[in-house]
């Protein structure tokens, strides 16, 4: 039993290709049919695949050379001693410098060495399990090792170190582990132990469904110039500069085990421009820019601001302490000011109080007259925006400073001028060329269209402090943000790049420590391999011009497929904040629900597709109600579109907690940098594979883009012929598609493929 725990073989596999790259381990148990089976007891169906327990990722980054150790544990939570193979799909170039498996507490390591019968030994083993699941390795190099044993009721631990050189595009360092790989197998079919021999104990019981479990990982870097924009679109990391030149990013996941992507840049400009592409051929093009300010910027760079403070002190102000922590949150806005600084508060109720005439100088003498003002503050009375808001607006000045105004609220208008339309127009009237006003609502009894709007006229954001949120807390996370403004007036000059559909519409000022995600479209005929882009804005006193050279926007590329989703967010965050500000329109709606049913965006319109399965299509793609006298639909977004009655923005409530709720999705949406919040309210009838959607519907899963009406050629393959195996491996990029199940629809190149059982 030792000597076969020690000397099992490892052999290296080159599947198809290597296409694609992977790196996410997979056992699965295998029947003896090489050599004579041992006296073993094995359940009854097979295992399709261990569980995984956890994964730890630690990986060091040193000048672009990535060295990434992969601890992982596996369970068997069977009563049966199993044997089992081994696959690690091992990224293109990499170096395997070590491989071990723990037993009895004890590290074995084992040697790589190469097999000629490996591509067999995984074809076999695909066909006699027959799990569409195993298919995510199609197109991968792969490492193949026999685990035995693996003893009932265990963990089994392993161990891989390997090296790989990483690819700079544009200036940008990606760094992937796609965790991705193989997790259909853990998500689907669990096993029960009643369709097993029944163990010594006599006793029967149910297996909990094959999942992971924690994954975590830690990913430090080197490099020789300053780091910049270190962004990942796929998980939410936590970030440390150690250095100028080294940093740690850590994350830690119980239910994300997509994709993990990393990307940062290394520059010593001022300003360091990284970015990212996304291409499919003949169809439009996909960016993404981030633009971040050197870490060590002098105090003479910040630009001195002119800041005015306005508050609800209303009666309601009392519950719950909310005047208490609002203050705490002010007053921590007004000590972050500095001596360059001009500001000013103003309270109000029924009617408003100015702290003084104009605006004071953020010295020692102001930031105490400010501290005492905002110290006296007490709660009563009614709620007067209309006055309030003209009154902070009129602090304003014609100079070229940046300007900003912080509005916080709790409630609705009650007094002096409460139509919400007379205000926005009132406030319109006092223009202040280049304010960026940043409304605060606490609680739910506020009006989300005023203050949504009033942001979106005037440069700003609208947020939202819910009841059980700490109103100090995330007031104060925005004053330490906004007190450093680096560069202001940002223009961006994108050259000979036919840019289309950018988000933000509006670029804000750049603030220490802080970066900005441009994401857009690009149309060019062909390659743009050195493009030129311009950034100008006011910088330590002076407008300045900075200049990125040989920036390459290709004809095709085919990595970061993420960044098609991620623009499809924004642009949905952005119509949903028109139809909610401006009312609706068949338009926008329709373009809505088409982003929507693509590529899996919860929306308004679409949502009902993330929590229910009760439409369901038949053999030809039409629709089948369930008794709600709905006419059959004709594709995902005919059904989006019947479904999606009383879900419009426009019609729901502008106040309340439902409001509050629908105006953070949207922001969210807006300004979204990653993926992982999103992918969080995909429900289990819904599965993103790169950029195509699927949706269960009945037992199959069927691509979004799916129209019967469109007119492209249907080929229907049963799952596990011999056509079924030849379409893998003479179009592996289907393999990723195909693996969600045994019945599947996808549009592909212009034709339908229809798997059935």
């Amino acid at each position: 039993m030792k000597f076969l725990a020690i000397a099992f073989p490892l052999t290296m596999i080159f599947l198809f290709g290597g296409i694609v790259t992977r790196a996410q381990g997979v056992i699965v148990p295998i029947i003896c049919d090489v050599r004579p089976c041992r006296p073993i007891p094995r359940p009854q169906p097979l295992v399709n695949a261990l569980p995984v327990k956890s994964i730890k990722l630690d990986t060091k980054i040193a000048n672009q050379v990535a060295t990434t150790h992969v601890e992982q544990v596996f369970r068997n939570d069977t009563p049966f001693t199993l044997e089992g193979t081994y696959f690690f799909p091992i990224p293109e170039g990499a170096s395997i410098s070590e491989f071990a498996i723990w037993e009895n507490g004890k590290k074995l390591v084992g040697e790589v060495r190469s097999r000629e019968q490996a591509r067999q030994i995984y074809d076999a083993i695909v066909r006699r399990q027959r799990d569409p699941g195993l298919l995510e390795y199609a197109g991968q190099n792969l490492l193949q090792a026999s685990i035995f044993p693996i003893p009932p009721n265990s963990d089994k631990k392993l161990e891989l170190t390997y090296t790989q050189v990483l690819k700079a595009d544009s200036g940008t360092v990606a760094y992937r582990y796609p965790l991705g790989t193989g997790h259909n197998l853990w998500r689907q079919n669990p096993i029960a132990i009643d369709d097993m021999p029944v163990p010594p104990s006599g006793v029967r019981r149910k297996m909990p469904d094959q999942q992971f479990g924690t994954i975590s990982g830690t990913i430090e870097i080197e490099a020789r110039n300053s780091i910049r924009n270190i962004y990942s679109p796929s998980h939410s990391i936590d970030i440390k500069n150690i250095t100028e030149r080294s940093a740690k990013a850590t994350f830690e996941t119980s239910g994300n085990n997509k994709d993990l992507e990393v990307f940062y840049t290394v520059s010593d400009d001022d300003f360091g421009l990284s970015l990212i592409t996304y291409r499919e051929t003949g169809k439009d093009g996909y960016f993404m820019l981030q633009l971040s300010p050197k870490a060590d910027i002098r105090e003479s760079e910040i630009a001195s601001k002119d800041i005015v403070f306005v508050i609800d002190t209303s009666g309601s102000m009392a519950d719950e302490g909310k005047m208490d922590k609002a203050r705490a949150g002010l007053l921590f806005g007004i000590k972050g000011l500095r001596a360059g600084d001009r500001f000013n508060v103003i309270n109000f109720a029924g009617e408003e109080h100015l702290m003084e005439k104009g605006l004071i100088r953020a010295d020692d003498a102001g930031k105490k007259r400010g501290l005492a003002f905002v110290g006296a503050l007490r709660p009563s009375g009614g709620t007067n925006i209309n006055d309030a808001l003209r009154a902070g607006l009129r602090q304003f000045d014609s100079s070229d400073r940046p300007k900003m105004m912080v509005f916080m609220t709790d409630g609705l208008p009650t007094v002096g001028v409460q139509n919400v339309d007379d205000i926005l127009k009132n406030a319109a009237a006092i223009k202040v060329p280049g304010l960026h006003l940043f409304n605060f609502g606490v609680g739910y009894d506020v009006n989300t269209r005023l203050l949504d709007k009033l942001a979106a006229e005037n440069s700003g954001v609208a947020d939202y402090i819910q009841p059980k949120e700490d109103i100090e807390v995330k007031v104060s996370k925005f004053f330490a943000k906004v007190n450093s403004p680096v560069m202001t007036g940002i223009e961006l000059d994108m050259g000979g790049v036919q840019a289309d559909l950018v988000y933000p519409r509006n670029i804000t000022d750049l603030f220490r420590g802080d970066q900005i995600t441009i994401i857009g479209r690009y149309k060019n005929d062909n390659s743009l391999n050195n493009a030129v882009i311009k950034l100008t804005g006011t910088f330590a006193g002076k407008r300045q011009t900075f200049t990125y050279n040989n920036l390459d926007f290709p004809e095709r590329t085919e990595t970061n497929t993420f960044l098609a989703r991620l623009w499809a967010n924004r642009r949905v965050g952005w119509l949903v904040e028109q139809m909610r500000n401006n009312g609706e329109n068949k338009e926008l709606r329709d373009e809505i629900v088409d982003l929507g049913t693509r590529y899996g965006i919860v929306t308004p319109y679409t949502s009902y597709l993330a929590t229910d399965g009760s439409f369901q299509m038949d053999g030809s793609g039409s629709g089948n109600g369930n008794g709600n006298g709905l006419v059959p639909p004709t594709s995902m977004a005919g059904i989006a579109r019947q479904k999606s009655v009383n879900l419009s923005p426009a019609s729901r409530p502008v106040s309340g907690e439902q409001a509050v709720t629908d105006s953070l999705r949207a922001q969210e949406k807006k300004d979204m940098r990653s993926l992982a919040d999103d992918e969080a309210q995909t429900s289990r009838a819904v599965r993103k594979v790169d950029l195509k959607t699927f949706y269960l519907l009945g037992e199959v899963w069927t691509d979004g883009e799916f129209d019967p009406k469109a007119g492209f050629s249907e080929t229907k393959v049963t799952f596990g012929s011999d056509e079924y195996f030849d379409l893998v491996s003479q179009t592996p990029e289907l393999a990723k598609y195909l693996s969600l199940g045994e019945q599947v629809v996808i549009v592909w190149k212009g034709k339908v493929y229809r798997i059935v059982k």
